[in-house]
């Protein structure tokens, strides 16, 4: 592809998501119109759409925005150390270790400390990493066999997944009825703190993580090749897949603290931007970002819209969209 082509693509993607957020300030059991969203956000509008907007959907779009972004580049980024095209977060237990530590932050600290208040929402993005981090930790030592084989790590973390979800079973059983299903809801995928707050305590991992995996675009193309390929070209190959995994690791944390266990976007989106750019990472992870954005997004207009006024978890529409994908990815290897 060339540059002006790619520009073309990333200028397209960006216009899709404004388009996305734009219908989504629109829609809604308080329905607005591009008139009045215009109108209120320069300052002509009334108390009620204001609240509405900059309250609720400004800052749930924005979360959307962030959390597809953070997922996606994970997602990319473990497909290239496990050099497994059906890695992603969810898969290999990296989200599964992240809502653990969420419901029993939950469980253990509910009664103390309410989930709307801003200790809470600064809180569970701290604790959602420390669960992704040991989630990370236990997969890799537990991998290492005089270094790591990325088939390996990809069987560890899948039985590793099925551990810490067993686990979050029985605390769920533990919750009581109200407990349980919010986080059932939540674990599905669910942006359930759309507030500014949460905008702030999400927004400096992803404006931190990001760049530092672009910037590690190169190191990750040698990754994509075998292990003696990428040691044969001078690259520190269990050094760079252990930092690669922290960054993977905790974009899907933090993530996972403020959307929930969202399932296949990790793994539908690179694949798409690969079809579209290439396997070269410096090109790819930002058309991964953008389209994780915009699946999210897209996503949650449906969610709260399809059957409105009950809305459906977010999760559920992204693996409703994703799941053809997958299956055709594994009739495919």
């Amino acid at each position: 592809m060339t540059r002006n082509k790619y520009m073309l693509l990333i200028i397209g993607l960006i216009i899709a998501i404004i388009a996305s957020g734009l219908v989504s300030l629109n829609l809604g059991v308080i329905s607005i119109s591009p008139l009045e969203v215009w109108n209120t956000i320069t300052g002509h509008g009334t108390s009620q759409q204001e609240l509405v907007l900059f309250r609720f959907r400004l800052p749930g779009i924005i979360l959307a925005v962030l959390i597809g972004m953070g997922l996606a580049v994970s997602g990319a980024v473990l497909q290239s150390i496990t050099q497994n095209e059906l890695a992603e977060p969810g898969i290999i237990g990296i989200n599964a270790g992240a809502g653990l530590s969420i419901v029993l932050f939950i469980f253990f600290f509910q009664q103390n400390i309410s989930l709307e208040s801003s200790l809470s929402i600064f809180i569970m993005p701290a604790s959602a990493l420390i669960g992704a981090f040991i989630a990370a930790l236990i997969i890799y030592l537990l991998s290492w066999r005089n270094g790591i084989s990325p088939i390996r790590l990809i069987l560890v973390g899948i039985g590793v997944n099925a551990g810490f979800h067993a686990a979050l079973i029985i605390f769920q059983l533990k919750m009581n009825p109200q407990d349980f299903r919010q986080v059932t809801v939540w674990l599905t995928g669910d942006i359930w703190s759309a507030n500014w707050t949460f905008v702030y305590a999400l927004i400096p991992w992803i404006l931190l993580l990001i760049p530092i995996v672009i910037w590690k675009s190169r190191t990750l193309n040698v990754m994509n090749l075998t292990d003696p390929v990428a040691s044969s070209l001078g690259t520190s190959v269990e050094r760079e897949r252990l930092l690669l995994l922290l960054l993977a690791v905790g974009l899907a944390g933090a993530s996972v603290a403020a959307g929930g266990g969202i399932a296949f976007l990790g793994l539908i989106a690179p694949h798409i931007a690969r079809k579209l750019v290439g396997p070269l990472h410096q090109f790819m992870i930002p058309v991964s970002a953008l389209l994780g954005a915009f699946i999210v997004v897209t996503a949650d207009i449906l969610a709260q819209n399809l059957f409105a006024p009950t809305a459906l978890p977010v999760g559920i529409i992204i693996a409703l969209m994703s799941a053809p994908y997958f299956i055709y990815l594994l009739l495919k290897t």
